[in-house]
Formats: C-alpha cells, sequence, structure tokens
C-alpha cells in the first residue's frame, strides 16, 4: 500500500516565496468561527425581521441551506479538490488549493479555509442564490448555507487535531482519516458520509 502524504507534522510547509502571499495562506481555526458566526445571525434576524419570512420558514430555509452546503462541500471535494489537471501550471493550483493538504494533513494552519478564499466565495453563493431562489428566501438559506460551511471547517480541524470520545464523531474521523491515509479517491464528505453512500464513494 503506497504512503499517501508527505510529512504527518502539524508545522507548515512554506508554499509561497513571497511571505505576504504565504501570511494569507495559513490561518488559526477560530477564525472561521469569529468571522461567520455573526454572519450567521444576522442573516436569519434578517429573514425574520426584515423580509418577513415566518420562525417556522425561516427555520425550513436554514435546514435546507445546511443541506446545500453538505451537497457542495461533497461536490467541490470531489470533483474540484480532486480533479487532476495535466499542464504543470494546473498541477501547481490544483497543490496550492488541496494537494498541500494531502501531502502534510496535520499542518495546523491549513485545515481551515482561510478567509481570502472563503469570502470571495460567500459572495458568489448570496449572488447565486438571490438568482435561484429570490432575495426573499435567500437569507435564512444562506445563514444555514454557511452555518454548515461553518460546522465542516470546525469538524474537518477536530477530526484531524482531536481525540473523540462520542462515537458519531469517531465515525467521521474514521471516515475522514481513511480518506487521507487508505483511500484518497473515495470519502469525499467530510461533515457527513451521506453522499458518499448516495453516489457510491465510500471507501471499502
Amino acid at each position: 500500500m503506497g504512503k499517501h502524504f508527505v510529512s504527518n507534522s502539524t508545522e507548515s510547509v512554506r508554499m509561497f516565496k513571497s511571505g505576504f502571499i504565504e501570511m494569507f495562506s495559513k490561518v488559526h481555526f477560530s477564525v472561521p468561527l469569529i468571522i461567520y458566526i455573526p454572519v450567521i445571525s444576522y442573516f436569519f434576524y434578517y429573514s425574520i425581521a426584515e423580509k418577513a419570512v415566518s420562525v417556522i420558514g425561516s427555520i425550513v430555509l436554514f435546514v435546507l441551506g445546511a443541506i446545500g452546503w453538505s451537497l457542495t462541500e461533497y461536490l467541490l471535494h470531489r470533483f474540484i479538490f480532486h480533479y487532476h489537471p495535466k499542464s504543470e501550471f494546473g498541477k501547481r493550483l490544483h497543490w496550492t488549493f488541496h494537494g498541500v493538504h494531502h501531502d502534510y494533513p496535520q499542518d495546523r494552519y491549513r485545515l481551515v479555509m482561510p478567509p481570502s478564499v472563503s469570502i470571495p466565495l460567500a459572495f458568489l453563493f448570496w449572488y447565486i442564490f438571490n438568482f435561484t431562489i429570490g432575495f426573499t428566501y435567500t437569507p435564512a438559506f444562506f445563514s444555514g448555507f454557511v452555518a454548515g460551511y461553518l460546522a465542516y471547517d470546525t469538524l474537518h480541524y477536530s477530526v484531524h487535531h482531536f481525540a473523540f470520545k462520542n462515537k458519531l464523531l469517531l465515525k467521521l474521523k474514521k471516515h475522514h482519516m481513511k480518506h487521507h491515509y487508505v483511500e484518497p479517491n473515495a470519502g469525499f464528505g467530510v461533515s457527513s458520509p451521506l453522499w458518499d453512500l448516495i453516489f457510491g464513494t465510500r471507501e471499502k
């Protein structure tokens, strides 16, 4: 069985020659929590107070948004992060976005998405939702979507660095560790194995 990583050190490997750019490639796991908990709270409140969506309706939209994130997480991981380009530029770009995480899976500063990536993506998804489901329903849906993302980022860091006793969390940890160390072309769901079960990509 081949080795699927370079180092299990928690130290960060240098990615860019420029110290300025390098700074934006690293992030403490608490940063997404600080940024996005207020965002989640604001848009859920906005749905009820400003868009006059009922509390129950907002909760339903929130849950649908979280499910929407779960599917998005799976699709991005499987088809974008694990796409293998042929050009040298493409290979470098792929390594920068995801390959480095597989080479150095315990790097403590590259386990959550840096704001330099997550914030532009958040704006992109906001406009996609506005266009597809309308501005009335977008705030609560977006709130749930971002909450799903935040759960994913936090859980991703946790499964790499925390020792769990909870059986469900232990199963999620085992599921993700198999993706890193046994079958990197399977087990693409991080926060849930649901979509791996549906699409037949669960590790054997």
